[in-house]
């Protein structure tokens, strides 16, 4: 660790006018990943960083403004996040926490909604100990008299009653969708779960949100967001009406945070940029030069694309959202046009296919575009030094890790697992690490996914000795996660990611020491203020 002494003359008495931030007990990472300690921070009015400044640097600014020696840290970038649903979930019965089937159905009869439809998630099967999914009965118990649509917590499943079934014409005649699965009893009915492309059949049936509703979304996304010390996210799959609502609220001057956007796959794509990439505006609010693919489901519903059966259901391997002939065909040609490609993959044989794919873009593009696995849970171990080799980022979501321990366990067995979750070895083989969430899958908090990072423990202090526990990083390496490597995966890491001149100052206050604090407890930091090119976005009593 190394202090930062910056000279009065790199800032003082140079153009523009002049905020300093004095008394902080200050963090941030160089250009180098060395960490450095200040002081001071001096902002200018065009919101960029002058000056970080140590202790008995002199300081002379048009304005001061104390920290009262609270720990000031460059704002946290989530590299894969979901906003608007972030923002429709926080609006909707939300299921997230619920330990029981019963708590479930006991939270959704106390809902009141005059909606039409019944809609929320964040279900969890496993989380429940049912040992199975639920059924349409046992949502007809909560939810008799309107349709129900709740997605499972990762977003690969829906949970739906019996209206939600009649209203789509889902019988046991009715096909499998490719990429999906109808889940089924001994005779063939539909038992309620839909999984992955499945989930289409009942969610276009759903009216959809008015222009406010969306836009009340938004809204309590952002603020959620700013509240948790996020100055930065990359949004995983943004449709075109997205996009728009994006570009209206930044001219209104309504975004609170940077998003770098992702389209949902190829259509979006030539729908919101087809003129090619779209890189960051003036302001740094929103680039779109990016494609999110889906390779494979999710892990929990059994639809991520396995090499071999899964371990607690023989015959099963997951979902193929795509031929590997059309992946590949797909990666190459918007690689082509100049778009980084990232791409959703779970399982050890998505996250092959995948690599295979990028192997046919050429070394140089792939060296410009930065293509991502986004997840890149369980890689077979001879496929992890692989990302390093082409040069692919793994964009990882840590508190995955401590929320599926047990479940991964039983999906995949101990041998696959040495490529589960495997943040150390990526590391160690030289591949670059991107932090996020995938929030609203797991909380928006970036401070869980640093706590899950460097202990590999849940929020209850489970397993005490770290799940995996060699797998796991030190604070700097998960702090650079959420900073600089998010930065760099959004082709943004000239102008965001640290405090360092000439950046935008995104930048929080928070209650503790994050490398003082003893690591169990990092979870437990709380944001006091967050900063967006130097402009105060939340300040703590006024909490979403």
């Amino acid at each position: 660790m190394r202090a930062l002494v910056a000279a009065a003359v790199l800032w003082a008495g140079a153009a523009g006018a002049q905020t300093a931030y004095v008394n902080a007990n200050g963090y941030t990472l160089d250009d180098d990943g060395a960490l450095r300690r200040f002081s001071t921070l001096v902002v200018g009015d065009d919101g960029r960083v002058m000056a970080t400044l140590a202790d008995g640097v002199a300081v002379s600014a048009q304005r001061t403004v104390d920290v009262g020696g609270r720990t000031l840290l460059p704002g946290l970038i989530d590299a894969h996040g979901h906003v608007m649903s972030l923002g429709e979930l926080a609006l909707r019965v939300d299921l997230n926490g619920t330990a029981s089937l019963e708590e479930a159905q006991a939270r959704l009869r106390g809902y009141e909604s005059s909606g039409a439809w019944v809609l929320g998630g964040g279900w969890n099967q496993e989380r429940w100990g049912l040992g199975r999914f639920p059924t349409a009965t046992e949502l007809d118990a909560a939810i008799p008299d309107r349709p129900a649509y709740l997605s499972r917590v990762d977003g690969h499943a829906a949970w739906v009653n019996s209206r939600a079934l009649a209203l789509a014409g889902i019988t046991r005649d009715t096909p499998d969708p490719d990429g999906g699965r109808i889940e089924r009893d001994a005779a063939g009915n539909a038992t309620g779960v839909l999984v992955d492309a499945a989930m289409r059949l009942v969610r276009e049936k759903i009216p959809a949100p008015s222009a406010a509703e969306q836009d009340a979304a938004l809204s309590k996304a952002l603020a959620i967001m700013a509240s948790v010390g996020m100055t930065g996210v990359h949004d995983a799959g943004t449709t075109p009406e997205t996009w728009a609502r994006y570009q209206r609220f930044a001219r209104e001057g309504r975004l609170s945070a940077r998003i770098y956007v992702m389209a949902r796959g190829t259509e979006a794509l030539a729908a919101m940029a087809p003129d090619g990439p779209i890189d960051w505006d003036a302001r740094g609010l929103l680039a779109m030069r990016a494609m999110k693919l889906q390779a494979d489901g999710a892990l929990g519903s059994r639809g991520a694309w396995m090499r071999e059966d899964y371990s607690d259901k023989p015959g099963e391997r997951g979902l193929v959202f795509y031929e590997e002939p059309l992946l590949r065909r797909m990666i190459v040609e918007s690689s082509a046009k100049g778009f980084q490609v990232n791409v959703h993959a779970i399982g050890d044989a998505a996250n092959r296919a995948v690599l295979d794919a990028y192997a046919d873009v050429p070394a140089a593009v792939r060296a410009a575009l930065r293509p991502r696995n986004e997840h890149a849970q369980i890689v077979n171990v001879a496929d992890l030094p692989r990302f390093a080799e082409l040069g692919v980022i793994a964009s990882v979501q840590p508190t995955h890790a401590t929320s599926d321990k047990g479940m991964a366990e039983a999906r995949v067995g101990e041998l696959r697992l040495e490529g589960g979750y495997a943040w150390a070895k990526l590391i160690g083989s030289g591949a670059r690490l991107a932090g996020g969430s995938d929030f609203p899958v797991e909380p928006p908090n970036p401070f869980f996914g640093l706590h899950a990072a460097v202990t590999r423990m849940d929020r209850n202090g489970a397993p005490p000795e770290g799940w995996r526990a060699r797998e796991k990083l030190t604070m700097l390496q998960a702090f650079d996660a959420f900073t600089r490597g998010a930065a760099y995966a959004g082709h943004a890491e000239g102008v965001v990611g640290s405090l360092t001149p000439g950046k935008w100052a995104d930048f929080i206050i928070v209650d503790r020491d994050p490398f003082a604090t003893p690591a169990g407890g990092l979870w437990r930091t709380g944001v006091e203020a967050t900063y967006l090119a130097g402009s105060r976005v939340f300040v703590k009593d006024q909490r979403p």
